[in-house]
């Protein structure tokens, strides 16, 4: 596949975007950027939603991670739904009732400053962290498939891949996204079903047949109920994907600031209803496209790449299927990367605005203006995050991204769950102090479980470890309402 047909798809990609930035961001002021003016169709949202939830990593590490680990991450998957009903039903009512443009500033009402700004701090270093993981992976890809070969320098690609994602929403913030979302999801669940139809075809299988060998390969493997010390048994990974959902959406300025620009919480709710339940046959052909993908290479006697987010790269772009699916592989790619970095992009500008400048009452000129200059800050911030990953990284994106939000989220979910299932006051001052030793805590005893636990290995579910350290952090050095 030549390098001037993939950047030919990305050119044609953005100006689609770009046309679509035009038309919404007309005459945006900053309750537009913000929260879109509260008029989001719900149903826009949950289908946009659905690829700002999976983006770049699920699009590369899932199908690789079949490899692995099966089909077990369904079992996470399966504690997803969990969590959004927890998300529906307790903190999207909070949030509405609040008339919040930042979930954070609920913290402020509830516990104090210091709360605020530790629970706001937690979430830019969270998102800046993860949007950074998963533009790193996209942007790795291009240097791979396009940019190598022309010997343009790893740096010019971030620069460019992130001047593009400013570009488009600078200006209409959320309301943008709201429908470049809806594009991307399309893109990329297109990408995917084409790419699994023109790969079993290659292998003069029908779908059916497809189907067959999969089931009855040792790849489709969901339940893992043997040992309870593994990484990836179902309870651990049940809870694990509940509590994830919960921090990472529920607890995420990004994912909440769209479902807040919906017109009311009844509509929201029905958004995110659909949403949570569409990700199940959703995360499942995505994994099926991992098993086709393993299928087509012992078919072609192709060796597994040392790195698995590799592996449908090698296969779609390596010459040996046709060129159209390293076609719908490049749109599904570029989709997956736009759907999860723009909509971070305008959360974290939202938060430092809101939270940390707390410039949401300032003149609107004055606001605008801030505002604007914090999106390129921030951009210019993402851009160095990915080359440091670029020099450090080492592991599956998609566990890297787990893991470190399994440390960063841990004090927020701990600090929501206090305020919510308690009537107690926290010592405010202590609390960005309480909020670094959970995580450092939690990290040595995820070092050190199996020496002190008989062999125990920590998964995804040292996110609820972490919590339980932060909310028992804040009962003990707590106190009582006077009257209560």
């Amino acid at each position: 596949m030549s390098a001037t047909l993939i950047i030919s798809i990305i050119v044609a990609y953005f100006l689609l975007l770009l046309v679509i930035s035009w038309y919404t961001g007309r005459g945006a002021g900053n309750d537009t950027f913000f929260l879109g003016d509260r008029k989001s169709p719900w149903y826009v949202v949950a289908f946009g939603m659905i690829g700002a939830s999976l983006s770049g990593v699920t699009f590369i590490s899932v199908p690789g991670w079949v490899a692995d680990s099966q089909f077990s991450y369904m079992q996470m998957v399966l504690g997803y739904l969990l969590g959004y009903v927890v998300i529906a039903n307790l903190l999207m009512p909070l949030y509405y009732r609040m008339n919040l443009t930042s979930i954070y500033t609920y913290l402020e009402e509830r516990f104090g400053k210091l709360s605020y700004k530790t629970g706001a701090s937690f979430f830019l270093l969270s998102r800046i962290i993860g949007a950074s993981f998963r533009l790193f992976l996209v942007a790795n890809v291009l240097q791979f498939t396009v940019f190598d070969t022309w010997n343009v320098p790893f740096y010019v690609t971030v620069l460019v891949t992130i001047a593009l994602i400013w570009l488009y929403t600078f200006r209409g913030g959320i309301k943008t996204i709201i429908w470049t979302d809806t594009l991307q999801t399309f893109s990329m669940l297109t990408a995917v079903v084409v790419s699994i139809l023109l790969i079993t075809s290659s292998m003069d299988l029908t779908l059916g047949e497809m189907i067959g060998r999969v089931v009855a390969s040792e790849d489709a493997k969901i339940w893992v109920f043997d040992s309870w010390q593994k990484e990836n048994h179902f309870f651990k990974h049940f809870l694990s994907g509940a509590f994830i959902t919960i921090v990472m959406t529920g607890l995420d300025q990004d994912m909440m600031q769209k479902n807040l620009s919906c017109r009311n919480i009844k509509e929201a709710k029905k958004n995110m209803y659909l949403m949570s339940i569409s990700l199940v046959p959703v995360n499942l052909v995505f994994l099926f496209l991992g098993a086709v993908l393993i299928q087509f290479a012992q078919f072609n006697g192709m060796a597994l790449p040392e790195s698995t987010d590799n592996f449908f790269p090698m296969v779609a772009t390596g010459g040996v299927l046709p060129q159209v699916v390293g076609i719908f592989f490049i749109v599904g790619l570029v989709a997956a990367a736009y759907s999860s970095a723009d909509s971070a992009l305008t959360a974290l500008t939202t938060s430092f605005t809101v939270d940390i400048l707390e410039a949401e009452q300032w003149e609107e000129r004055k606001l605008t203006r801030t505002r604007r200059r914090v999106h390129l800050v921030i951009s210019v911030v993402l851009g160095l995050m990915i080359m440091l990953f670029r020099a450090i990284n080492n592991e599956s994106v998609i566990s890297a991204i787990f893991r470190v939000a399994g440390y960063t989220y841990g004090p927020l979910l701990g600090l929501y769950a206090f305020g919510l299932f308690t009537r107690l006051k926290v010592r405010d001052r202590l609390v960005p102090v309480l909020a670094f030793f959970a995580p450092v805590l939690s990290f040595l005893l995820s070092k050190f479980s199996e020496q002190l636990f008989n062999g125990y290995q920590f998964g995804f579910e040292l996110l609820i470890v972490n919590g339980a350290l932060m909310f028992g952090a804040l009962l003990l050095t707590s106190k009582k309402v006077p009257g209560a």
